[in-house]
């Protein structure tokens, strides 16, 4: 299997699916509740895959060059940017619109799923955030001590991480009150791009080093690393569409910026008077 013919078939066929049931179900007047309208859908879509090609191309050129993992040179188009192929980079973007696509049909047919406010957001934005830096630390701790299985699933966490920190320090109540959309875009992607997955390191289309990771094995034949891999960029996928759609995000980011001015407008005003 080619890793465009993986991408066609795995990626783009679902993709064009549920792009046709969204113009299906904008004839049928379904769209999303006000409360998703924050930007538009295709700028949302679209700045994902930017900061996902962005964030990911150093960490995956750097897990290629010490091979982590490596490609069949037979089953690519030979076109590299870095250490990595094309198809690579272009599994980034196709990832991101088909699990953003995904999350906001479920959006569309089931509108009253985002449960109320939570009371003490700022309580649960800390904690939830501490609990995920304790984690990365961790396996920080992992890569220093330089244990050789653990190194792809360290290299996995200490990389994916910190964005989802900066995601819940900044909306961890938000993401609880659509947490079923969140649960039921990144499980059922999760588990559809591991099984995907398994084929193509059983075609041989890429390889992943048993000497870098841990060799336990998920639905037969797939590294668990490679599962965890699929559900944290679905998880940065589902989580960072959520926030960018949601007005509550937005009207979060507005009042920030008001706050800064007025602390900036005390401010001038102190250093006039002194």
């Amino acid at each position: 299997m080619t890793y465009f013919g993986f991408l066609a078939v795995f990626l783009c066929i679902p993709i064009a699916l549920l792009w046709a049931l969204s113009v299906f179900d904008a004839r049928r007047g379904l769209k999303l509740p006000l409360t998703w309208k924050s930007w538009p859908v295709w700028i949302i879509i679209l700045s994902q895959a930017l900061v996902a090609v962005i964030y990911t191309t150093p960490w995956d050129n750097y897990l290629v060059a010490t091979k982590v993992w490596w490609y069949s040179t037979g089953l690519v188009t030979g076109l590299v940017i870095g250490y990595v192929p094309i198809e690579e980079y272009t599994f980034f973007v196709l990832q991101t619109i088909l699990t953003a696509a995904w999350l906001l049909f479920l959006v569309r047919h089931r509108p009253l799923w985002t449960s109320a406010r939570m009371v003490n957001g700022s309580r649960i934005r800390r904690w939830t955030t501490a609990v995920l830096a304790v984690v990365w630390l961790i396996f920080v701790g992992i890569l220093i001590k330089g244990w050789q299985p653990g190194t792809y699933l360290a290299l996995l966490m200490v990389w994916a991480l910190p964005p989802v920190m900066l995601q819940t320090g900044f909306g961890a109540d938000i993401l609880w009150e659509n947490r079923r959309f969140i649960l039921l875009t990144v499980i059922p992607m999760t588990l559809y791009l591991a099984l995907a997955d398994k084929l193509a390191i059983s075609s041989g289309t890429w390889t992943i080093n048993p000497a870098q990771s841990l060799n336990i094995f998920v639905l037969g034949t797939l590294p668990v690393e490679e599962f965890i891999f699929f559900f944290m960029t679905n998880l940065l996928v589902a989580v960072g569409v959520t926030l960018l759609s949601s007005t509550a995000s937005k009207q979060r980011v507005d009042d920030l910026i008001q706050a800064i001015k007025h602390r900036r407008k005390i401010d001038h005003k102190y250093e006039t008077s002194s």
